[in-house]
């Protein structure tokens, strides 16, 4: 059975985790380490692949010194369709 795709806020807030590191100039290994994680996993983040839970995205929000509600701005609702 095919793996259902994330929805917009999902995109979005991939979107946002590669932007922040990569603002930063984090590696995806780099932010791995902090986080306990391995790389593949922020991979996946990143893509979209793999959705971002709660506690793991408060965790990344420290992480990239961010608030965690950084990840929900800018949300277009008119991305609903555009997954």
């Amino acid at each position: 059975m095919p793996r259902k795709p994330g929805n917009f806020i999902d995109t979005h807030i991939a979107k946002r985790l590669r932007l922040r590191r990569k603002e930063l100039g984090i590696s995806q290994s780099a932010l791995a380490e902090g986080l306990d994680i391995r790389y593949q996993q922020i991979q996946k983040y990143e893509k979209g692949t793999n959705r971002v839970s709660a506690s793991q995205l408060y965790e990344i929000s420290e992480q990239l010194q961010v608030p965690i509600q950084w990840f929900f701005e800018e949300i277009d609702p008119r991305d609903r369709g555009n997954v």
